[in-house]
Formats: C-alpha cells, sequence, structure tokens
C-alpha cells in the first residue's frame, strides 16, 4: 500500500486564521481532523513525517488557550485510530495494544494494565465486599457480580441460546456456555497443550503446574489455588452452612453438597457403574461399589 504524507490531508491555517475561528468551529476542525487520520490509518496508511499528536499540542499552543479544561481535547492514537477524550484515556488504552501491566499487587505480585483492576483485585486479600444485594443481604467484591446474582432472585434470565433455547442471567454466561455447542477451547496451557473453554479453569489449571497457592487461611495456615476454595474453606472454622435444602431444611457448606442431598428427595441417579449397571446418587458411593469390581 502507498505512503501518505501529512501535508496530503492536512488542512492548515495560519494563526492570524486561526484566531479568528470561535471555540465551535476549532473543535469541528479538530474532530474532522481526527476521523480523517483515524480513517486513513485503520485501512493500514502510514504517516511518514509528522506526529498527529504533537500538531494538536501546538494547535493548542497556538489558540486553544480559551478552553478551560485542554486535557479533555480529544487524543489520537493512530496505531489503531482510536480517539479519546482526554491523553489519560490514551495512556491506559495503550498498554492493551503493548501488554503492560503498570499497576502490581503489593501482596501477591499480581499485575494489573488498569488502577481500577489493582483496587478490585486487592479485595481479594481484603476480603472488602462493598456491594450488597438488597434482597438477601449477600454481599459482593464486583459491582458486576451483583446484578447477575439477582437473577436468581428474579429468575428472569434475558440472554438465551439460539441453538437449545436455554436461558441465562448474563451475556457472559450464555458466551461461555455456547462453546458446549461448539467445542471452542480459547485457553490453552502451553506447558501441557490443554485446553480450556473458561477462563477461570484455565488460570486454575496453570496453578497445577507452578504450586502457586496464593490464597492463605489467617486462621490455619493451610493455602489454597483459587480465592473460591479459601471462601469455602473458611467455612470450617465458622460453622457457616448457606446452601438449605427447600424440602427439609437441611443446609450444608458446599453447594455441590446441597445438590447431592436434593437426589434423596428426586431418587436421581446419575452414576451409573460400567461393569453391572448399578446406579448411584454420588460419585463417592459409586467409587465405593466399583471396588466390589476391581478388587
Amino acid at each position: 500500500m502507498g505512503r501518505v504524507t501529512y501535508d496530503d490531508v492536512h488542512v492548515n491555517f495560519t494563526q492570524e486564521e486561526w484566531a479568528l475561528l470561535d471555540p465551535s468551529q476549532k473543535r469541528l476542525y479538530k474532530d474532522v481532523m481526527l476521523e480523517t487520520f483515524g480513517n486513513l490509518a485503520a485501512i493500514g496508511y502510514v504517516w511518514e513525517d509528522h506526529n498527529i499528536e504533537e500538531h494538536f499540542q501546538s494547535s493548542r499552543r497556538s489558540g486553544r488557550h480559551e478552553s478551560s479544561h485542554p486535557e479533555e481535547q480529544p487524543s489520537q492514537f493512530i496505531q489503531c485510530g482510536k480517539a479519546f477524550v482526554r491523553h489519560s484515556y490514551l495512556h491506559t488504552h495503550k498498554r492493551t495494544l503493548t501488554g503492560e501491566k503498570a499497576f502490581e499487587c503489593n501482596q501477591c505480585g499480581k499485575a494489573f494494565a488498569k488502577k481500577y483492576h489493582l483496587l478490585r483485585h486487592k479485595r481479594v486479600h481484603t476480603g472488602e465486599k462493598p456491594y450488597k444485594c438488597n434482597q438477601c443481604g449477600k454481599d459482593f467484591a464486583s459491582h458486576s457480580s451483583l446484578p447477575m446474582h439477582k437473577g436468581i432472585h428474579t429468575g428472569e434470565k434475558p440472554y438465551e441460546c439460539n441453538q437449545c433455547g436455554k436461558g441465562f442471567i448474563s451475556q457472559s454466561s450464555l458466551r461461555i456456555h455456547t462453546r458446549t455447542h461448539t467445542g471452542e477451547k480459547p485457553y490453552e496451557c502451553n506447558q501441557c497443550d490443554k485446553a480450556f473453554s473458561r477462563k477461570n479453569s484455565f488460570l486454575y489449571h496453570q496453578k497445577t503446574h507452578t504450586g502457586e497457592r496464593p490464597y492463605g487461611c489467617n486462621e490455619c495456615e493451610k493455602a489454597f489455588i483459587s480465592y473460591g476454595h479459601l471462601h469455602v474453606h473458611k467455612r470450617t472454622h465458622t460453622g457457616e452452612k448457606p446452601f438449605e435444602c427447600n424440602q427439609c431444611g437441611k443446609a450444608y457448606s458446599r453447594n455441590s453438597h446441597l445438590l447431592e442431598h436434593k437426589r434423596v428427595h428426586t431418587g436421581e441417579k446419575p452414576y451409573e457403574c460400567k461393569h453391572c449397571g448399578k446406579a448411584f446418587a454420588t460419585s463417592s458411593s459409586l467409587r465405593v461399589h466399583s471396588r466390589r469390581h476391581t478388587g
């Protein structure tokens, strides 16, 4: 593709001409120029002899002092053509392209591209959960988890799979579900080539190679691969049993134990012995039974 010079697209004003423009005309000029640069950059043109950011900085110096907030003028990133209201937003965006993670947790060393993500991560260590459900009082560490949780109370599942009709509370849950139809596993381990459809499963798996257990219990010295495992473990100290059977009132510390218990009421036996065909309600019962065949 041929190269384009700055002069091919630049509409130039003298200082005198610039001074005659009112603020709205100057904003229009800048918006048009940014869109032009962005569109050409998006289709592969390369700027040989001029720095676009420098142009707008010099334009500000020559006549944009009328603006009370010069830092709020759009900044353009020529690599991808995106424009940003603040230069700080542009700087943050650049990290998504370079992979730079400038904000590091001083407790576990994990690094993030955005300060907000670091602050959210620190709640893992502090246990802070500032977002509360006004229906059941349950607390959450992230704002995005709260609306998903509320769907449990309302029963609303607005995101429907167009292949099987199953509904989901969130778009991300639907996106993960569709991989069961497509077989897509985008998260691949570079140490053993095992692939996963879910990011959290992939991150959990990686720690089996490193032996990393960053989530330590502050009561008994045990450490865990994930915060979820630590959270469940803490119930052994507190005695908390948040999962209650709505038929008999029996409560459990883990949801998986409640689901197993419910099979007592439903009679469901999903675990079948491959030797004799006998079925069981729990995998542990099947495992005990299988020893009769294997010795």
